[in-house]
Protein backbone atom coordinates (compact mmCIF):
# COMPACT_ATOMS: atom_id res chain seq x y z
CA UNK A 1 0.00 0.00 0.00
CA UNK A 2 2.68 2.15 0.67
CA UNK A 3 4.22 1.54 -2.78
CA UNK A 4 0.76 2.58 -4.31
CA UNK A 5 0.35 5.74 -2.40
CA UNK A 6 3.97 6.64 -3.81
CA UNK A 7 2.25 6.02 -7.43
CA UNK A 8 -0.65 8.03 -6.68
CA UNK A 9 1.86 11.24 -5.56
CA UNK A 10 2.63 11.08 -9.48
CA UNK A 11 -0.59 12.64 -10.25
CA UNK A 12 -0.82 15.21 -7.35
CA UNK A 13 -1.95 18.52 -9.06
CA UNK A 14 -2.76 17.32 -13.10
CA UNK A 15 -6.09 14.97 -11.92
CA UNK A 16 -8.75 17.11 -10.91
CA UNK A 17 -11.67 16.69 -10.35
CA UNK A 18 -10.97 13.19 -10.22
CA UNK A 19 -8.48 11.79 -7.02
CA UNK A 20 -5.01 10.86 -7.87
CA UNK A 21 -4.94 7.35 -6.89
CA UNK A 22 -2.08 4.61 -6.93
CA UNK A 23 -2.88 0.70 -7.85
CA UNK A 24 -0.46 -1.91 -7.49
CA UNK A 25 -1.33 -5.60 -8.51
CA UNK A 26 0.44 -8.27 -7.04
CA UNK A 27 0.33 -12.22 -7.89
CA UNK A 28 2.57 -15.18 -5.90
CA UNK A 29 4.19 -12.22 -4.61
CA UNK A 30 5.76 -10.36 -6.90
CA UNK A 31 4.49 -7.21 -8.69
CA UNK A 32 2.34 -7.71 -12.10
CA UNK A 33 0.86 -4.40 -12.68
CA UNK A 34 1.57 -0.86 -11.64
CA UNK A 35 -0.88 2.51 -12.31
CA UNK A 36 -1.47 5.75 -11.17
CA UNK A 37 -4.02 8.33 -12.32
CA UNK A 38 -3.51 10.17 -15.40
CA UNK A 39 -3.91 13.87 -15.65
CA UNK A 40 -7.31 14.86 -16.39
CA UNK A 41 -7.80 11.76 -14.03
CA UNK A 42 -8.12 9.18 -16.91
CA UNK A 43 -6.84 6.55 -16.98
CA UNK A 44 -7.72 5.35 -13.88
CA UNK A 45 -5.37 3.86 -11.76
CA UNK A 46 -6.70 0.54 -11.73
CA UNK A 47 -7.26 0.78 -15.70
CA UNK A 48 -3.49 1.18 -15.65
CA UNK A 49 -2.16 -1.41 -13.97
CA UNK A 50 -4.69 -4.32 -15.00
CA UNK A 51 -3.45 -3.09 -18.16
CA UNK A 52 0.25 -3.79 -17.35
CA UNK A 53 -0.71 -7.77 -15.80
CA UNK A 54 -2.35 -8.53 -18.91
CA UNK A 55 -3.61 -12.05 -18.33
CA UNK A 56 -1.62 -12.59 -15.16
CA UNK A 57 -3.83 -10.45 -13.19
CA UNK A 58 -6.41 -13.40 -12.89
CA UNK A 59 -6.07 -14.66 -8.77
CA UNK A 60 -4.21 -11.33 -8.01
CA UNK A 61 -4.54 -9.05 -5.44
CA UNK A 62 -4.90 -5.57 -6.19
CA UNK A 63 -3.36 -2.94 -3.82
CA UNK A 64 -5.74 0.52 -4.60
CA UNK A 65 -5.37 4.13 -2.49
CA UNK A 66 -9.05 5.10 -2.98
CA UNK A 67 -12.19 2.62 -3.07
CA UNK A 68 -12.41 1.45 -7.13
CA UNK A 69 -15.10 3.70 -8.61
CA UNK A 70 -18.70 2.65 -9.54
CA UNK A 71 -20.38 4.69 -11.21
CA UNK A 72 -20.69 4.78 -15.21
CA UNK A 73 -18.78 7.73 -16.75
CA UNK A 74 -18.06 8.78 -20.54
CA UNK A 75 -14.96 9.12 -19.79
CA UNK A 76 -13.61 5.66 -18.96
CA UNK A 77 -15.62 2.18 -17.31
CA UNK A 78 -15.81 1.71 -13.98
CA UNK A 79 -12.88 0.41 -12.03
CA UNK A 80 -14.94 -1.82 -10.07
CA UNK A 81 -16.29 -3.53 -13.21
CA UNK A 82 -12.26 -4.07 -14.61
CA UNK A 83 -11.25 -5.73 -11.66
CA UNK A 84 -14.09 -8.55 -11.84
CA UNK A 85 -13.53 -8.93 -15.35
CA UNK A 86 -9.83 -9.55 -15.08
CA UNK A 87 -10.83 -11.79 -12.27
CA UNK A 88 -8.65 -10.23 -9.25
CA UNK A 89 -8.99 -12.62 -5.87
CA UNK A 90 -8.51 -10.16 -3.64
CA UNK A 91 -8.79 -5.87 -3.24
CA UNK A 92 -7.33 -4.10 -0.24
CA UNK A 93 -8.33 -0.55 -0.11
CA UNK A 94 -6.78 1.99 2.56
CA UNK A 95 -10.28 4.61 2.50
CA UNK A 96 -13.41 4.27 0.78
CA UNK A 97 -14.69 7.06 -2.19
CA UNK A 98 -16.99 9.69 -0.46
CA UNK A 99 -18.29 10.63 -3.86
CA UNK A 100 -21.79 9.89 -3.82
CA UNK A 101 -22.17 8.05 -6.90
CA UNK A 102 -19.69 5.11 -5.86
CA UNK A 103 -19.96 5.50 -1.43
CA UNK A 104 -19.27 1.98 -0.81
CA UNK A 105 -21.19 0.91 -4.41
CA UNK A 106 -17.53 -0.44 -5.62
CA UNK A 107 -16.69 -2.17 -2.35
CA UNK A 108 -20.44 -3.67 -2.67
CA UNK A 109 -19.90 -4.87 -6.30
CA UNK A 110 -16.72 -6.60 -5.44
CA UNK A 111 -17.66 -8.42 -2.48
CA UNK A 112 -21.25 -9.73 -4.48
CA UNK A 113 -18.60 -10.79 -7.73
CA UNK A 114 -16.70 -13.29 -4.77
CA UNK A 115 -13.66 -11.03 -4.72
CA UNK A 116 -12.70 -10.28 -0.87
CA UNK A 117 -12.07 -6.84 0.25
CA UNK A 118 -9.91 -5.59 2.85
CA UNK A 119 -9.96 -1.83 3.57
CA UNK A 120 -8.23 0.78 6.48
CA UNK A 121 -4.45 -0.43 5.28
CA UNK A 122 -2.70 2.90 5.48
CA UNK A 123 -5.97 4.80 5.72
CA UNK A 124 -4.49 8.09 7.35
CA UNK A 125 -2.17 8.34 4.86
CA UNK A 126 -4.31 7.91 1.96
CA UNK A 127 -6.60 10.74 3.33
CA UNK A 128 -3.24 12.63 3.57
CA UNK A 129 -2.62 11.97 -0.54
CA UNK A 130 -6.17 13.66 -1.79
CA UNK A 131 -6.50 16.32 0.66
CA UNK A 132 -8.43 18.51 -2.16
CA UNK A 133 -10.47 15.80 -3.36
CA UNK A 134 -11.80 15.32 0.30
CA UNK A 135 -11.75 19.02 0.68
CA UNK A 136 -13.88 19.30 -1.95
CA UNK A 137 -16.44 17.00 -0.73
CA UNK A 138 -16.20 18.17 2.66
CA UNK A 139 -16.63 22.11 2.15
CA UNK A 140 -16.78 22.52 -1.74
CA UNK A 141 -13.34 24.47 -1.97
CA UNK A 142 -10.21 23.25 -2.62
CA UNK A 143 -7.36 22.93 0.05
CA UNK A 144 -5.09 25.67 0.44
CA UNK A 145 -1.30 26.01 1.09
CA UNK A 146 -0.02 29.00 2.18
CA UNK A 147 4.05 29.30 1.24
CA UNK A 148 6.11 31.76 3.53
CA UNK A 149 9.67 32.52 2.83
CA UNK A 150 10.99 34.42 5.65
CA UNK A 151 14.03 35.60 7.45
CA UNK A 152 14.04 34.48 11.39
CA UNK A 153 12.64 37.65 12.47
CA UNK A 154 9.55 37.04 9.92
CA UNK A 155 10.98 39.73 7.29
CA UNK A 156 9.45 38.90 3.27
CA UNK A 157 11.79 41.99 2.26
CA UNK A 158 13.79 44.83 2.87
CA UNK A 159 12.62 47.88 3.78
CA UNK A 160 13.08 48.89 0.10
CA UNK A 161 11.38 45.81 -1.33
CA UNK A 162 14.48 43.52 -2.14
CA UNK A 163 13.53 40.19 -1.44
CA UNK A 164 15.65 38.04 -3.99
CA UNK A 165 16.82 36.16 -2.45
CA UNK A 166 15.95 34.90 0.83
CA UNK A 167 15.89 31.51 0.71
CA UNK A 168 18.70 29.61 -1.15
CA UNK A 169 18.61 27.46 -4.20
CA UNK A 170 17.38 24.06 -2.57
CA UNK A 171 14.54 25.70 -0.78
CA UNK A 172 13.54 27.35 -3.76
CA UNK A 173 13.62 24.45 -6.04
CA UNK A 174 11.44 22.63 -2.81
CA UNK A 175 9.21 25.55 -3.30
CA UNK A 176 9.20 25.00 -7.29
CA UNK A 177 7.83 20.86 -6.48
CA UNK A 178 5.46 22.19 -4.31
CA UNK A 179 4.33 24.27 -7.31
CA UNK A 180 4.10 21.23 -9.58
CA UNK A 181 2.11 19.80 -7.17
CA UNK A 182 -0.98 21.83 -7.00
CA UNK A 183 -3.66 23.20 -10.25
CA UNK A 184 -3.33 26.67 -9.72
CA UNK A 185 -1.05 29.46 -7.63
CA UNK A 186 -2.17 32.70 -6.33
CA UNK A 187 -0.80 36.18 -5.76
CA UNK A 188 -1.58 38.91 -4.62
CA UNK A 189 -2.16 42.27 -6.93
CA UNK A 190 0.90 43.85 -5.49
CA UNK A 191 3.03 41.18 -5.86
CA UNK A 192 2.13 40.90 -9.32
CA UNK A 193 2.66 44.75 -10.21
CA UNK A 194 5.91 44.55 -8.14
CA UNK A 195 7.23 41.73 -9.10
CA UNK A 196 5.47 40.23 -12.51
CA UNK A 197 6.25 36.79 -11.31
CA UNK A 198 6.02 33.85 -14.00
CA UNK A 199 5.16 31.39 -11.39
CA UNK A 200 6.38 28.41 -13.61
CA UNK A 201 7.82 25.47 -12.27
CA UNK A 202 11.66 25.54 -13.40
CA UNK A 203 12.43 21.87 -12.44
CA UNK A 204 14.12 19.56 -14.82
CA UNK A 205 11.73 17.00 -16.57
CA UNK A 206 8.88 19.03 -14.39
CA UNK A 207 8.29 21.94 -16.97
CA UNK A 208 5.24 20.79 -17.93
CA UNK A 209 3.78 20.71 -14.69
CA UNK A 210 3.23 24.70 -14.62
CA UNK A 211 0.02 25.45 -12.61
CA UNK A 212 -2.28 27.83 -13.66
CA UNK A 213 -1.88 31.39 -12.15
CA UNK A 214 -4.29 33.19 -10.20
CA UNK A 215 -4.50 36.81 -9.18
CA UNK A 216 -6.41 38.03 -6.17
CA UNK A 217 -8.13 41.45 -6.89
CA UNK A 218 -11.59 43.02 -7.24
CA UNK A 219 -10.17 45.05 -10.66
CA UNK A 220 -9.18 42.76 -14.09
CA UNK A 221 -6.94 39.80 -14.67
CA UNK A 222 -3.82 40.42 -17.05
CA UNK A 223 -3.78 37.71 -19.94
CA UNK A 224 -2.87 33.96 -18.86
CA UNK A 225 -4.12 35.11 -15.50
CA UNK A 226 -7.24 34.13 -13.55
CA UNK A 227 -9.17 36.37 -10.74
CA UNK A 228 -10.31 35.71 -7.57
CA UNK A 229 -11.90 38.24 -6.34
CA UNK A 230 -11.84 37.10 -2.60
CA UNK A 231 -10.63 34.48 -0.19
CA UNK A 232 -14.46 33.12 -0.33
CA UNK A 233 -14.33 33.03 -3.97
CA UNK A 234 -12.57 29.90 -4.45
CA UNK A 235 -15.05 27.32 -4.45
CA UNK A 236 -15.70 28.79 -7.78
CA UNK A 237 -12.41 27.49 -9.35
CA UNK A 238 -12.95 24.97 -11.93
CA UNK A 239 -11.19 21.74 -11.73
CA UNK A 240 -8.68 23.28 -8.90
CA UNK A 241 -8.88 20.90 -5.63
CA UNK A 242 -4.88 22.52 -4.88
CA UNK A 243 -4.50 26.14 -4.57
CA UNK A 244 -1.34 27.22 -3.49
CA UNK A 245 -1.31 30.94 -2.09
CA UNK A 246 2.44 32.15 -2.43
CA UNK A 247 2.49 35.85 -1.72
CA UNK A 248 2.56 38.40 -0.81
CA UNK A 249 1.89 39.87 2.63
CA UNK A 250 -1.68 41.08 1.74
CA UNK A 251 -2.99 37.99 -0.20
CA UNK A 252 -1.43 35.69 2.94
CA UNK A 253 -3.55 37.66 5.43
CA UNK A 254 -6.48 37.51 3.77
CA UNK A 255 -6.78 33.78 3.21
CA UNK A 256 -5.47 33.12 7.06
CA UNK A 257 -8.00 36.07 7.92
CA UNK A 258 -10.65 33.73 6.40
CA UNK A 259 -9.45 31.09 8.20
CA UNK A 260 -9.03 29.21 4.74
CA UNK A 261 -5.86 27.76 5.05
CA UNK A 262 -5.26 24.29 5.48
CA UNK A 263 -1.85 23.91 5.37
CA UNK A 264 1.25 26.25 5.69
CA UNK A 265 4.68 26.19 4.32
CA UNK A 266 7.32 28.35 6.14
CA UNK A 267 10.79 28.57 4.82
CA UNK A 268 12.65 30.45 6.97
CA UNK A 269 16.50 31.57 6.07
CA UNK A 270 19.09 32.21 8.70
CA UNK A 271 19.60 35.55 8.35
CA UNK A 272 18.37 38.92 10.44
CA UNK A 273 16.60 41.33 8.30
CA UNK A 274 15.04 44.25 11.57
CA UNK A 275 13.24 46.92 10.06
CA UNK A 276 11.19 45.10 6.67
CA UNK A 277 8.51 44.29 5.42
CA UNK A 278 6.57 41.48 7.57
CA UNK A 279 5.29 38.53 5.75
CA UNK A 280 1.83 39.00 7.30
CA UNK A 281 -0.55 41.75 8.21
CA UNK A 282 -3.51 41.61 10.85
CA UNK A 283 -5.17 38.54 10.52
CA UNK A 284 -7.39 38.50 13.07
CA UNK A 285 -6.58 36.70 16.44
CA UNK A 286 -8.88 38.82 19.68
CA UNK A 287 -6.55 37.31 22.37
CA UNK A 288 -3.33 35.10 22.71
CA UNK A 289 -5.87 32.01 23.71
CA UNK A 290 -7.74 32.16 20.60
CA UNK A 291 -4.51 32.23 18.36
CA UNK A 292 -3.19 29.05 20.51
CA UNK A 293 -4.02 25.75 19.33
CA UNK A 294 -4.61 26.03 15.95
CA UNK A 295 -1.43 24.69 13.69
CA UNK A 296 -0.15 21.09 14.28
CA UNK A 297 3.77 20.70 13.12
CA UNK A 298 3.46 18.02 10.28
CA UNK A 299 7.27 18.01 9.14
CA UNK A 300 10.43 20.13 9.39
CA UNK A 301 13.34 19.35 7.42
CA UNK A 302 16.59 21.78 6.43
CA UNK A 303 16.91 22.18 3.22
CA UNK A 304 20.22 23.30 3.01
CA UNK A 305 20.96 26.29 5.37
CA UNK A 306 17.48 26.69 5.08
CA UNK A 307 14.92 25.45 7.26
CA UNK A 308 11.45 23.95 6.56
CA UNK A 309 8.37 23.54 9.01
CA UNK A 310 5.15 22.24 7.46
CA UNK A 311 1.95 22.93 9.92
CA UNK A 312 -1.11 21.67 9.33
CA UNK A 313 -4.55 23.96 10.34
CA UNK A 314 -6.32 21.69 13.05
CA UNK A 315 -10.19 21.72 12.54
CA UNK A 316 -12.67 19.69 14.35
Amino acid sequence: MAAALALAERGRGTTAPSPCVGCILVKHGRVIGRGWSQPGGRPHAEAMALAEAGEAARGATAYVTLEPCAHESAHGPRCSQLLIAAGVARVVAAIGDPDPRTDGRGFAALRTAGIAVETGELAAEARRAIPGFLMRRREARPFVTLKLATSLDGRIALPSGESRWITGAQARAHGHLERARHEMILVGRGTLAADAPTLDVRLPGLEGRSPRRAVLTTGDAPDGWEKVAAPAAIGALDKVDHLLVEGGAGAASAFLAADLVDRLLLYRAPILIGEGRAALGDIGPGSLAEAHGRWHLADARALGSDRLEVYERVRH
